[in-house]
């Protein structure tokens, strides 16, 4: 057994989210979004660490990391939990992050995703984007849509991760999983074959450059069901993310592709609740007549009222969605004005929220009583 397991299973019993592990400093777990040191833990040296890091990566993968700096991977503990882990080397030496990743899919019903998010799970061609900043759950919310597909449909489902986080069971469809790196050199070139592969729906895990991106535009247009993950936090915003990846002269020639493309566009945040644990806010916008002449015609500034007014077809903005957690008491007035875009619209929330101040001693945990 390899040492690090110990720690993995601290975050499986505590229901961290995180284990942060850098050179210098004790372990630290992220519980309910905030960092906790696992009381009782040495600080970490170098060789302490090196020891934790090389026990669970093949020869390959530590030449790779000793090489860059870098390395990204997935590691399973049975029984336990799959894990996605980052290694890296920082100012104070070796670190590594490793987020938990949950032994079983999460249903759509079990995550109380909106109805207008399952759906797409119906969706029979398209382009759907999942957006968000890192940890904002964009891979739990796409499991779960896949999830409904596989369990309601005969379809070919490929999946292109870097690394793959959910492992999927065969139930009605059959899922190809392709790991960038182990299994493809890259997200282009998996997608690229994928086309060839008798597909109905493809993931792209991350749609990071312009040849990526394009070849997904693409693949939407010859009839599959595309779903993709964008870091950028607004419906509006993720249009022009993508658009303007590409250089001028072809930009008018990717609004069109978008324009006819474009299925459904979800934005989505984690904030506390009150009382501990988490929950997801959404932007949702789904298609409807006059979208496609919005992004064709550049008329970005107007999705936002289309959202604003689209309650009936499940949209909504992202501001809507957190004065509704708000007046349902799941978050804090202060949260919610934290994450809004219109400020002045949750102003006077700010004084809602009440937070106590914390010192390093209440928030350790005990490695050997969790």
């Amino acid at each position: 057994m390899a040492r690090i397991d110990e720690l993995f299973r601290l975050v499986k019993q505590t229901k961290a989210s995180d284990l942060h592990m850098l050179e210098g400093l004790p372990p630290k777990i992220r519980v309910h979004g905030d960092l906790q040191i696992v009381a009782d833990h040495p600080v970490l040296t170098e060789p302490m660490l090196r020891q934790y890091l090389s026990e669970i990566t093949t020869p390959r993968q530590w030449q790779r990391y000793e090489e860059s700096g870098d390395l990204d991977f997935a590691y399973g503990l049975e029984g336990v939990a799959r894990f996605r882990c980052n290694y890296l080397r920082q100012v104070m030496g070796r670190g590594a992050v490793f987020r938990q990743i949950p032994d079983k899919i999460v249903t759509a019903e079990e995550l109380n995703l909106p109805e207008a998010v399952a759906n797409l799970a119906h969706l029979r061609s398209g382009l759907v984007l999942v957006t968000g900043p890192t940890g904002s759950g964009k891979s739990t919310t796409l499991a779960a849509v896949l999830n409904i597909v596989n369990r309601a449909y005969k379809k070919h489902l490929i999946t292109i991760e870097d690394p793959i986080e959910f492992v999927h069971e065969n139930i009605k469809s059959v899922i190809t999983q392709r790991e960038v790196g182990q299994h493809s050199e890259g997200f282009a070139s998996a997608l690229r074959a994928a086309v060839r592969e008798d597909p109905d729906v493809i993931l792209v895990g991350e749609m990071r450059d312009l040849e990526t991106i394009s070849l997904a535009l693409t693949a939407a247009e010859l009839g599959l069901l595309v779903f993709g993950t964008l870091h950028t936090n607004s419906a509006a915003k993720t249009i022009d993310r993508v658009i303007d990846v590409f250089p001028a002269g072809r930009q008018p020639m990717i609004r069109t592709m978008l324009s006819e493309s474009i299925q459904a566009i979800v934005s989505q945040l984690l904030l506390k609740k009150i009382g501990g644990g988490r929950v997801a806010c959404f932007e949702i916008l789904v298609r409807r007549e006059g979208l496609s002449n919005m992004i064709r015609e550049g008329a970005i500034s107007k999705i936002s009222s289309m959202i604003e007014t689209g309650k009936q077809d499940g949209m909504q903005l992202m501001d809507q969605g957190l004065m509704d957690l708000y007046k349902r008491k799941i978050i804090t007035g202060e949260d919610a004005y934290m994450k809004a875009f219109t400020k002045r619209s949750f102003e006077h929330l700010r004084s809602a929220g009440v937070f106590e101040e914390k010192g390093e001693d209440d928030d350790a945990v005990e490695l050997d009583k969790a």
